[in-house]
């Protein structure tokens, strides 16, 4: 019996899960799936539950349920690519036959000194839970600053607003403009929504130090009751310890195929796999697709396509508060109730509809 081991129950993951099961993974093949939590969790919403406008289980869904999958919880501490060993927190190593990588991402914090240590994080769940602690015990008055001003940035600034409106909320940014990903109509109509809604931009900043309830920005202390970083993300640590090629972001470099280009059976999806775009959880969907088609001709001793499909992805939405939103369809711009509209219905699509 060949065991595929995956690592991580992320969007890339659940892909995997969703095209295998319950159909279509061989007779001779067994899935061990390792996560720290129980649950898949919708990282997208992230910042809604930081800003206390949903619940803990609104960003939680149930891992698919097969005779020959096996859930494995616990803490990964390294790959061990000579001896195909994925090594575990405490507990034995876990062998493989073909390997998933899909461990998402981390906050990046630029060397700044501090950063990482008085800053509050939505990257994980349980940081998530302790965010929406921190800034929903603040009293009234207090400021509140968001360091990066790219999708996280706004989308945790604005639905902060809609939760909490009596916070002064300062969303600090290098750019002339926020959002510099997306055209400058949407980030002219975004900034018009914070200027309306009293959230306070802080262009062209520096973010030098961060204190105990301090931001230096250009050197200059800022008092701040809360701080939270949005402002960059870097490959898992498990991935940036291992000793494979990387590109200048630090995401693993992989062939056509997804794989490593020394070792056909590991395979990276999703933040940590170098590829054309930006990381999302669009992107980790649509290759793990096609990890899935190749995992299975390799199981099969078919021959491999010598070219891929690239890769199409739909667009990107964002929300401000429950109302608003803005993003980029069919390379089209589109703002206003519309987007967050179609937003949340894709949500509710993914979290009734999977695969």
């Amino acid at each position: 019996m060949k065991n595929l081991v995956i690592l991580g129950g992320g969007y890339g993951g659940m892909r995997v899960l969703a095209r295998l099961l319950p159909n279509h993974l061989p007779e001779d093949v067994s899935i061990t799936l390792i996560d720290r939590v129980p649950y898949h969790c919708l990282k997208t919403e992230y910042y809604a539950l930081a800003a206390g406008t949903i619940s803990d289980q609104h960003v939680r869904v149930a891992y698919p349920e097969h005779p020959r999958l096996t859930i494995k919880y616990g803490e990964i501490t390294g790959v061990d690519i000579e001896n195909r060993q994925v090594q575990l927190q405490g507990e034995n190593s876990v062998s493989y036959d073909d390997l998933i990588i899909g461990l998402g991402c981390e906050d990046k914090y630029h060397n700044v000194p501090g950063a990482d240590v008085y800053t509050y994080s939505i990257q994980t769940i349980e940081k998530s839970r302790a965010t929406y602690q921190a800034l929903n015990n603040l009293t009234p008055g207090s400021v509140v600053a968001i360091v990066g001003a790219g999708l996280s940035g706004v989308e945790i600034a604005s639905e902060l607003h809609e939760s909490r409106p009596d916070l002064n909320i300062k969303l600090f940014d290098r750019g002339s403009h926020i959002l510099s990903a997306f055209p400058e109509r949407l980030s002219k109509y975004v900034e018009n929504w914070f200027g309306s809604h009293s959230v306070e931009i802080v262009s062209h900043s520096n973010i030098t130090r961060v204190e105990e309830n301090t931001l230096f920005n250009h050197d200059e202390p800022i008092s701040c009751d809360a701080i939270v970083w949005t402002a960059g993300i870097q490959p898992n640590k498990v991935v940036r310890e291992m000793k494979v090629e990387k590109d200048s972001q630090g995401r693993v470099v992989l062939t056509k195929h997804h794989n490593i280009p020394t070792d056909e059976h590991v395979y990276v999806v999703g933040d940590c796999a170098s590829l054309p775009h930006a990381p999302s959880a669009q992107l980790a969907e649509g290759q793990a697709e096609q990890i899935v088609q190749i995992l299975l001709k390799r199981w099969k001793g078919e021959e491999l396509p010598e070219e891929m499909p690239t890769i199409k992805l739909k667009g990107v939405l964002g929300s401000l508060g429950k109302k608003h939103g803005f993003g980029v369809v069919a390379e089209r711009p589109i703002t206003g109730r519309v987007a967050r509209m179609i937003k949340s219905g894709i949500l509710w699509m993914y979290k009734n509809h999977r695969g």
